[in-house]
Order: structure tokens, then sequence, then C-alpha cells
């Protein structure tokens, strides 16, 4: 199952600390140092950050891998398919329990 966890940034602060990092990030000795600096202005770790920094540069298309809409949309896909695969077995036990009651029913008339 999926750990619930709570979002304490909204997304406008995780949007701005993002943009934050990538404008500023010429002025320090390294992308890490930048994060860390403004990790530490809007009170998240710097670990967080970066992982904002990176899912941001995917979904821009600056860094491969799967953009959050294409894996929301997965997601979902894949539940639906999970409903689905459920219901059909359902339907299946069902459908075999009415054939074996109506082969009962015709044996015993």
């Amino acid at each position: 199952m999926t750990s619930q966890t709570t979002n304490k940034f909204s997304p406008e602060v995780r949007a701005r600390a993002v943009r934050m990092v990538l404008e500023h990030e010429s002025e320090y000795a390294s992308r890490w140092t930048a994060v860390q600096s403004v990790a530490t202005k809007i009170g998240c770790s710097p670990h967080t950050l970066l992982d904002w920094v990176k899912k941001a540069e995917i979904d821009s298309g600056k860094r491969a891998g799967v953009p959050t809409d294409v894996a929301e949309k997965l997601k979902a896909l894949e539940r639906e398919n999970r409903e689905l695969r459920q219901a059909n077995e359902i339907l299946r036990k069902a459908s075999a329990y009415f054939a074996a009651a109506e082969l009962d029913r015709r044996s015993k008339t």
C-alpha cells in the first residue's frame, strides 16, 4: 500500500523554491550548495528540495524520466485495471455458481 504523508509545503512554495535553486545555482560552487542554502531558507530538508528540482526538470523535459502527469495517469490506469480484474473475477465466480445451481435444478426435475 502507499504511505500516507502530509504535504507540509504548498505547490506554490515548492515551485518558488525550485525556481530559486535554478535561478541562483550559478552563484554557488555546486547545485548541492544552492539546494542547501534555499532549503534552509524555506525550512525543508535539502534532499527533499533536490527531489523537487529533479522532478521539475523531468516535467520540463530537461532530464530523462517519467513526467508527473504521465506517472499519475499510469497509476490511475493500473488502479482501474485492478478493479476491473476484481469485478471480472466476481462475475466469473457468480456465473459458475449460477450455472451449477441451474444444473442441480434441472437434474432434480
